[in-house]
């Protein structure tokens, strides 16, 4: 896995786990705090040790000065041999002095003297004069009498070590002017601060992996209740309505079990009842139908035996008995829809598969619903493909549900033209049927496949219909594990298309047909 897979793999991680977000806040805020507050301490502890430092080298150097001064000021001799002895002494004995850091010292001839002697300045054997600034010189010639100092790098073997470099001015008699320089080692005063942020920073480290193991470890005991309750809503949309958590103690989880119990057995009551209810709605609707059956027989009966007597039947009789055979006929559907819904919602509906043309079965839907279309003046515009479409599949169910589509598109396409499109693709076939009359609005549309509902219950129909007939038809699309979709717009029409599966068990993606009401270019009555 590259890096970008790498990355991709932690930031879902983190998207998805709340407790690695609330660890890795609380590690990073933290570590700022820790950075922050470290800083601070190593400066100041920094800053302390070498203002202590060089407090004590000032006041040092002072004392120092003041002791070669008296020297020279004490000596008994003035020659040059006397005085240039003295002077030698000098480097070696404050070289010895210190108790502290070792230093190093330089007795150096102010520039500019006339004077009658003129001595060599002893230096440290392991100085160089270039250590010690010109502009330090130059201030301490400005400033006789007083100790100046300035910071410098010294160097060594290894690199460089942190320094201080003193000056006073020294008068010898006879001889004039000298400048004393002593140049102070800091590299003890560095190992130690070196030490104090090593540690703090070995320190932060620990205290920052102690933290991130504290708070993942509080997250995880937040969290964990948190991803039950979690566990548990997704059961109980699955339908465990039984599904609890455990109520212990006072504080705000135990609220949220409390709170979710309380809920839960709330749902599991209200659907208890609800299904309860819907499962009385079910038995009456299935023994209603059942029981009218026999009544409705008896009545078709009578009816045929007085159709047999038309010819003997006054007119008004006659077109009383017309009335009462359109009215049984719609009776019947109505009663043959609702045992149908019944069949679905007893689970006692099973297809029988078979591998057929489907543009077959396109053929013998519009042959059926061909006479309502010619008394409706409609135009079916047919487009299939030239060969076969097999597909697996109840050859009854499917013309059943095409019939439906048909006939809708018909009663609501206020005459125009009703297109019918067949496609296939490797996976799947499917049937679109395009009207372009009223459409529907959004609201409608989400409530056209509901049981007994009507686009419009004000508008005279002139096909009748129960309200089932798309309901029946989304069941027998669920049968055969297809989609049955539509789309619609007010003024523009509507499109209902529906997809099967090529083979029962093979899972499709996508349809061969779009989904629009936009006008196709197509091929009239079935033509190749």
């Amino acid at each position: 896995m590259n890096l970008r897979g790498i990355a991709k793999a932690v930031i879902s991680y983190f998207k998805k786990s709340l407790q690695a977000r609330y660890t890795a806040t609380t590690v990073i805020l933290s570590g700022v705090a820790l950075v922050a507050v470290g800083g601070f301490l190593a400066y100041s502890i920094g800053s302390g040790l070498f203002a202590t430092r060089l407090d004590q080298v000032v006041k040092d150097s002072a004392r120092s000065a003041s002791e070669v001064q008296n020297i020279f000021s004490s000596a008994s001799t003035t020659d040059e041999i006397g005085l240039q002895s003295i002077m030698n002494s000098i480097v070696p004995n404050l070289e010895s002095s210190t108790t502290s850091e070792p230093r190093r010292v330089a007795l150096l001839r102010a520039p500019g003297q006339q004077a009658s002697v003129v001595l060599q300045s002893p230096i440290s054997l392991d100085l160089d004069t270039a250590v010690i600034p010109e502009g330090l010189r130059a201030t301490v010639r400005n400033t006789p009498g007083k100790v100046v100092y300035q910071s410098v790098s010294l160097p060594v073997v290894n690199g460089e070590h942190p320094a201080v470099v003193v000056g006073s001015q020294i008068d010898i008699p006879s001889a004039g002017m000298y400048e004393l320089y002593l140049v102070y080692d800091l590299v003890s005063a560095q190992q130690t601060l070196d030490f104090v942020q090593s540690t703090l920073v070995f320190g932060g480290a620990i205290l920052i992996l102690l933290i991130g193991a504290v708070a993942y470890y509080v997250s995880t005991r937040v969290v964990n209740p948190i991803r039950i309750a979690a566990s548990a809503a997704e059961e109980l949309a699955a339908g465990a309505l039984d599904r609890r958590l455990a109520e212990k103690g006072e504080d705000t989880i135990a609220n949220l079990a409390r709170s979710f119990n309380s809920m839960a057995s709330s749902l599991q009551s209200q659907i208890g009842a609800l299904n309860k209810l819907s499962k009385m709605q079910q038995r009456f609707v299935s023994d209603v139908s059942h029981e009218l059956r026999t009544p409705l027989t008896t009545i078709k009966l009578s009816v045929a035996i007085l159709d047999q007597q038309r010819d003997e039947l006054p007119p008004n009789a006659l077109r009383s008995l017309d009335t009462l055979q359109s009215q049984l006929t719609r009776f019947d559907a109505l009663l043959s829809d609702l045992l149908e819904i019944s069949r679905y919602d007893a689970g006692a509906v099973t297809a029988e598969f078979e591998t057929t043309d489907l543009n077959g079965v396109v053929g013998m839907a519009l042959a059926h619903i061909e006479p309502l279309a010619s008394s409706r003046a409609c135009e079916l515009v047919i487009d299939i493909p030239s060969g076969p479409v097999n597909a697996e599949l109840d050859a009854r169910r499917i013309e059943r549900v095409l019939r439906n589509l048909l006939s809708n598109a018909i009663e609501h396409g206020e005459g125009k033209p009703i297109e019918v499109h067949v496609g296939a693709s490797d996976t799947a076939v499917a049937v679109t049927v395009t009207d372009h009359g009223v459409g529907m609005s959004r609201t409608e549309l989400d409530r056209v496949f509901d049981r007994f509902w009507r686009a419009d219950p004000a508008r005279k129909r002139t096909v009748g219909g129960t309200g089932l007939g798309l309901s029946i038809a989304t069941e027998d699309t669920n049968i055969h594990n297809g989609w049955l979709q539509a789309t619609s717009k007010p003024g523009e029409g509507s499109t209902f298309r529906l997809t099967l599966p090529r083979t029962q068990g093979v899972l499709f993606t996508q349809s061969p047909l779009p989904l629009t009401t936009k006008k196709a270019v197509a091929k009239k009555d079935g033509a190749n």
